[in-house]
């Protein structure tokens, strides 16, 4: 529930801004030049990927469209590379998105290993494009999520008592932006909610938001963002969630700052997150996206783990179809490599939230590129604590990112560390 945010950057239509942090077990020669059995590897995840169709095919494909109706194509001018379209303002703009060594690219300075990864950072801001990607057009072929498979989802959220009639449901204003879609504003009895949609006919997306609402209804814990129900219309599916009225812990540290936060609340915030870490590694559940913008704030300023997306059962087989969604900057080395994630993978992560949370919401690794993050951490560098950052949080980060796993401390021990040096601070 990544709240969106605008940019400065400005770029004309064919040089279009980009910045990401995630990256796919899909290698990055799965998008490279000349190599068309690779560009279908990704077809099955992207419905707005519409392979070699021409720019007058394009225009009137999104002519008359609504504002951020998109799809993406090969480009015809510039063989191996590729073409995002948008419908903005009556118009349509084209924005190349060049192949290079590093990976995909629209203005040289930052790289996305893959046209999903791409089209999902674009999707939460528009940043430099005339307009947020919001409805793609879904190319011919593409296999639509079934009434039938949809409904037999839904009948699991029925008996559980746990699906919400729309007619139940208020909606209020976008209060966020997710990897489904909108986060929106409820009110269901009487109380606020927070509500995850997305298009029922967009391609598998329904699909995994169903899943990820079944996933959460096994994980109560107080720690834990928690599950109200599921709504199905004739459009669209709602995941309803509790409101969590301080919005993501990224933002509130970067408007907060070290001015009005002091090591007390900073301490108090990972401890919270530490607690429901230790949940989840007790129920054998790998979270695999732990970051301070996963992270939201109740009204008590209490820290609960949300989005759980691409979190899965520790033993459940390893392949999944979460191609482009890790995110480079807070993945461990070993699970960006070979996919092995465990619950000292999220170890990993957690060190990294830390890094976050004593730097007031800062980006990790400032001064590296992100193609050259990996690379980096295997020769050994490690960032360094955050000013004022106290020994024992800066100790704590260090032994979460040794390169072996096995040498990484337990959530249970981390949080006991934690408690202990709470104590100090009289929480």
């Amino acid at each position: 529930m990544m709240h969106g945010s605008g940019s400065s950057l400005r770029l004309s239509a064919d040089f279009p801004a980009s910045t990401s942090s995630r990256i796919s077990p899909l290698p990055l020669e799965s998008t490279s030049r000349n190599s068309s059995n690779n560009v279908e590897a990704i077809r099955p995840h992207a419905p707005w990927f519409h392979g070699n169709i021409s720019r007058e095919t394009t225009e009137r494909l999104l002519n008359r469209r609504a504002d951020g109706t998109f799809l993406v194509r090969e480009s015809t001018n510039f063989p191996g590379d590729f073409t995002l379209s948008l419908a903005c303002q009556g118009k349509v703009e084209h924005y190349r998105i060049y192949q290079t060594a590093a990976g995909l690219t629209c203005d040289q300075e930052e790289f996305f290993a893959n046209l999903i990864q791409l089209v999902s950072h674009y999707k939460r801001e528009p940043d430099g494009l005339c307009h947020r990607l919001l409805t793609p057009i879904i190319s011919e072929g593409f296999h639509v999520a079934a009434q039938a498979d949809i409904e037999q989802k839904m009948a699991y959220f029925r008996a559980s008592g746990l699906s919400i009639p729309s007619a139940d449901i208020q909606l209020g204003d976008v209060i966020g932006h997710g990897e489904f879609g909108d986060v929106l504003m409820g009110v269901y009895r009487g109380q606020k909610v927070a509500v995850k949609r997305s298009k029922r006919l967009v391609g598998g997306v329904a699909d995994e938001l169903l899943d990820e609402a079944k996933f959460v209804v096994g994980l109560n814990h107080r720690r834990l963002v928690a599950i109200v129900g599921v709504v199905l219309d004739d459009v669209d599916v709602y995941m309803v969630t509790e409101y969590m009225a301080n919005g993501s812990l990224v933002d509130f540290l970067r408007s907060r700052g070290r001015h009005q936060l002091d090591r007390r609340q900073l301490l108090q915030f990972s401890i919270d997150i530490a607690e429901g870490m230790c949940h989840l590694e007790s129920v054998g559940v790998v979270h695999r996206d732990l970051a301070a913008r996963n992270v939201l704030l109740d009204a008590h300023f209490t820290a609960k783990i949300s989005d759980f997306g691409l979190a899965k059962d520790v033993n459940s087989p390893s392949g999944d179809s979460s191609a482009g969604k890790f995110p480079i900057k807070w993945t461990a080395p070993e699970a960006l490599r070979q996919s092995r994630f465990s619950s000292k993978s999220d170890v990993w992560s957690y060190g990294i939230l830390l890094w976050e949370i004593f730097s007031f919401g800062r980006v990790p690794y400032p001064r590296i590129p992100i193609q050259d993050v990996v690379r980096h951490i295997e020769r050994g560098y490690r960032m360094e604590a955050p000013e004022g950052c106290p020994q024992e949080i800066s100790r704590v980060m260090n032994d979460t990112w040794h390169l072996n796993p096995n040498d990484r401390p337990s959530f249970n021990q981390i949080l006991h560390r934690l408690i202990g040096l709470s104590q100090g601070y009289g929480l």
